[in-house]
């Protein structure tokens, strides 16, 4: 091997660790995470609105999606299901809080967060793969006559659709 090679090999093992700390160091989910908030209020017919159609997210980036739900009325069942079901298979999964009680994913997964009264639920989490994937709201199974925890589109319910597009 040519002094030439061997310096330039050598430079280039040496500087590998610090190209990775000015990456972040390999830590995806360098605190503190970007803030997204999403509210979801109820329109004048009873259906949801949300405050941003379309979420834009970036691979690698550390986020918290704040879900806000400040006018459901507790106890009606006219609260909202929110549901990302793609978007929870295409990143990996920090910690998710109702309030002030933290849970600890390490990268499982939940189905979906219903807001049956008036407040707040966020997670932490990493998007790894690009893609537009759907978001639905629509109202809480028990409310159209469906059982509880039921997943999918409330066909005979009010609901909206939103879309996280990941680059």
């Amino acid at each position: 091997m040519s002094r030439v090679c061997l310096l330039v090999l050598i430079g280039t093992l040496l500087a590998a660790p610090f190209a990775r700390a000015a990456a972040g160091g390999g830590n995806l989910a360098q605190y503190p995470p970007n803030e997204v908030h999403l509210t979801i209020t109820t329109d004048a017919e009873g259906g949801p609105v949300l405050s941003d159609a379309e979420i834009a997210l970036t691979t690698g980036t550390y986020y918290r999606l704040n879900i806000h739900c400040p006018d459901v009325q507790g106890g009606d069942l006219r609260g909202w299901r929110v549901e990302m079901a793609e978007l929870l298979r295409n990143v990996h999964l920090r910690v998710v809080s109702v309030g002030d009680i933290e849970i600890h994913m390490q990268g499982h997964s939940f189905n979906a967060i219903e807001c049956d009264e008036a407040g707040s639920a966020r997670f932490s989490f990493v998007p790894i793969r690009p893609g537009d994937f759907d978001l639905y709201v629509g109202n809480v199974p028990l409310a159209v006559g469906r059982p509880m925890g039921e997943g999918g589109v409330q066909a005979s319910g009010k609901h909206t659709f939103g879309t996280f597009i990941v680059r």
